[in-house]
Parts: structure tokens; C-alpha cells; sequence
């Protein structure tokens, strides 16, 4: 090889370095981290919605001068791999910022990387309290409504049942826990007599629905309380009807509204059940009907609450770069604090207070239409009216940063 082939081979290294390097900096990389192969029913809409974003907002120009570029990984379902995908976002990467999760133990796990490493990071999906509250820190903000938040949601409709004895069925770990705790705290307050008669808490993904009912049944409750969803909650549906414990007993339930959850059921739905979820085909605001008919125009398909939710969570972002003009972690944060997000639900903030977003929920009760679940008798109820005070959250909350 001639000193000329040898000076054109470097110099042509050089250029593809630059031209490389001119890239990365016309871009802004955000670090996503899901439980896509574990959580599908929710988490394939979810990632539509994110994609839909990014491309709506790169359409028009990205962010302070610069397109969004998702790096996205899937967390295992497991703490110690989300931490360990996150550290390999952030290291290897270089993204300027982390969001995502769904199961609530695995959110935890990222919040408190994300407060340790000094890392901006959006939990989506996940709903524990503690993300916000207890384990809450200066760089971790939430977007989705939390269990405190979406149980006292449903608790006028529960104290209204005057329902003195309750069951609790929910998954046994953190969202769950977090849920039952939420439930019996505020109705205790509301109904200082009421008891709970049974706690079935059942391992995630594999619940033993016939033995759950039976034991639910023998308690004889007036009410059920529910926080099962996905495969469980179909299950429990289906075990629970056949046996008839459902029948003239008012059952509350977080989640189980969402067409992730109700689609599967099909004719089996659990027709009067109050629940919190998202009647995608019946909500006629401007903003709503713009999303959906963007979505069924992308994807030939209708939205289900994950596409909303990741939809949200890239806008979000967005949002809040252009407040800051920079993706520097520090005037992120200031950024997200008080900051104003359109949704297709209409605009909230994220709380300076405590980092939680005002978004909302749906709250009605579960009926049957051509064979198939939906909401009926729903509303919207704002995020901001069921979160606590702020001196509430100091006591709950080690740092307001």
C-alpha cells in the first residue's frame, strides 16, 4: 500500500469520525426501558404511541433545533436488569435521559438509579406511590396516575355502595401491596366500621383463580376490591363468574376498564363492576378525537390506554427540553417542575411539589356492547383533584426537590 492509499484510508476515517460526531449532535438520544416481552397486551400499544410521538414531533423540526432519537431496551420484567439496561443507556449510549417502565418494583429500581447516578429519568407506566413519595427523588418524575391516586378516584362510587365487609385480591408485589394499602387506609377513613374480611395476594402471572374465589366466597364480603390485571384478571373474571361470587356484591376495580384488559374478556367481561380505564370509542373531546383518528390512520387499529401513555411520555420530553433549551439534567429538572403538557385528555402539569403528573382517569362502570366490554355511566376525574396537600406529601416525601 503507496503513503498516498495510507494518507487517503486515514483521511477518510477522519470524515466519517466527523460526520459521525455531526450526527450525534443534531440529535437528542433518550433512553427507553420497557417490559415489552413479559407485558405485551399493554406495553405494544405503548410503544406505537411513542413512535407516533416522535415521528409527530420530529416532523416538525425535533426539539430546540434537534430530532429525537429513542433508544429503547427491554428491561426483563426484573429490577436488576432494568438497572443494568439503564447503566448500558446511559454509559454506552450517551442518551441525555431515561424513561419508561411498567411493573412497579422495576420502576422503583430506575428511580433510585436514576437518584444515585443523577440521571433525569420519566416513569410512564409504573403506579407504586413510592416513586413520587417515599422513594421519590430530585431527578425522578411520574406521569401516570398512582394507586393513592386512581383508588381515591373510586372511592365516592365505594362509599356510596355502603358496603360494610371487604375482600382484597391483588397481585403480591409492589403495585398491588401498594394498592390494597391505598384502599383500606382511605375507606377506613370514610367508613370507620367497615372490615376486611380476606387479603388474597397472589404471585404475579400465576394466580390459582379457582382456589382465590373459593376463598373469597367463604368470607362471605359485601365488596370486592381487585388490583389483578392481564392473565389474572381474565381468570379471576371467568373462575369468579362461574362460581357466582360477584353476584349481588359491589366490586371496585383499579385498571380493569382498560381495552388491554376488557378485549380478552370479550362476552365474559364482568358486566357493574366499577373500575378505572379508558373508553377509548366514546370520549368526543378535540384533543382525544385528534389522537385517535392519527393513530387508526398510522396503525389501521384503535388505541388502547399504553398508547396514550407512551404517546404522552415522548411528549412530555419534548416539553420539556424546549422549556429548559438543553437536555442538561439539572435544567431538566427545573424544567419538569410546574411544567404544562397537552394530552389527548386534555393539558396537566407535573407537580413541583413532589414530581407527579396531574394527568387523569376514567372512572365508570363495566358493560357489555355487541359482546364485548366497555365503559359506561364514565368520567373524567383530574388528577389534581385526589392528591394530597402539600404538607400531606412533605410528611410522606424525604426530599421536595
Amino acid at each position: 500500500m503507496t503513503k498516498g492509499q495510507v494518507l487517503c484510508i486515514a483521511v477518510m476515517g477522519c470524515l466519517a469520525t466527523l460526520a459521525t460526531s455531526a450526527t450525534a449532535q443534531q440529535t437528542i438520544k433518550i433512553g427507553e426501558l420497557n417490559s415489552y416481552k413479559a407485558q405485551p397486551a399493554f406495553l405494544d400499544s405503548y410503544k406505537k404511541g411513542w413512535e407516533m410521538a416522535i415521528e409527530e414531533i420530529n416532523a416538525k423540526g425535533g426539539v430546540i433545533g434537534k430530532k429525537l432519537e429513542v433508544i429503547s431496551r427491554d428491561d426483563g420484567a426484573n429490577p436488576g436488569d432494568a438497572v443494568r439496561a439503564a447503566e448500558e443507556l446511559v454509559t454506552r449510549e450517551g442518551v441525555a435521559m431515561i424513561a419508561g417502565t411498567f411493573l412497579s418494583n422495576v420502576g422503583l429500581a430506575v428511580t433510585n438509579f436514576a437518584g444515585q447516578k443523577k440521571v433525569f429519568f420519566l416513569a410512564a407506566e409504573p403506579l407504586t406511590d413510592k416513586i413520587t413519595w417515599q422513594n421519590g427523588n430530585k431527578y425522578t418524575f411520574r406521569l401516570r396516575a398512582s394507586t393513592y391516586m386512581q383508588v381515591a378516584m373510586l372511592m365516592p362510587a365505594t362509599v356510596a355502595a355502603k358496603k360494610k365487609r371487604w375482600a382484597l385480591v391483588y397481585p403480591n408485589f409492589e403495585y398491588g401491596q401498594a394498592a390494597a394499602a391505598a384502599f383500606k387506609e382511605l375507606l377506613k377513613a370514610k367508613q370507620p366500621d367497615v372490615e376486611f374480611v380476606t387479603e388474597q395476594a397472589t404471585p404475579l402471572g400465576k394466580v390459582d383463580a379457582g382456589a382465590v374465589a373459593q376463598a373469597i366466597d367463604d368470607a362471605k364480603p359485601d365488596g370486592i376490591f381487585n388490583v389483578l390485571f392481564g392473565g389474572d384478571l381474565a381468570k379471576f373474571v371467568r373462575e369468579g363468574t362461574t362460581r357466582g361470587i360477584f353476584k349481588n356484591r359491589t366490586v371496585v376495580s383499579l385498571l380493569s376498564g382498560e381495552p388491554e384488559y376488557l378485549d380478552p374478556l370479550k362476552a365474559d367481561a364482568p358486566v357493574g363492576w366499577i373500575v378505572t380505564g379508558y373508553p377509548w370509542d366514546k370520549i368526543k373531546t378535540k384533543e382525544h378525537l385528534a389522537f385517535v383518528d392519527a393513530y387508526q390512520k398510522k396503525y389501521n387499529d384503535y388505541p388502547r390506554l399504553g398508547a396514550v401513555v407512551g404517546y404522552v411520555t415522548m411528549k412530555s420530553l419534548a416539553a420539556g427540553i424546549a422549556k429548559a433549551k438543553s437536555t442538561d439534567t439539572e435544567k431538566l429538572v427545573e424544567a419538569f417542575k410546574g411544567l404544562k403538557v397537552d394530552s389527548p385528555f386534555g393539558p396537566f402539569v407535573y407537580r413541583a411539589i413532589d414530581h407527579q403528573a396531574t394527568m387523569g382517569c376514567f372512572v365508570g362502570e363495566i358493560a357489555l356492547e355487541n359482546g364485548k366490554g366497555t365503559m359506561t355511566n364514565f368520567k373524567y376525574v383530574d388528577g389534581a383533584s385526589v392528591m394530597p396537600s402539600d404538607a400531606e406529601v412533605k410528611k410522606l416525601r424525604p426530599t421536595t426537590d
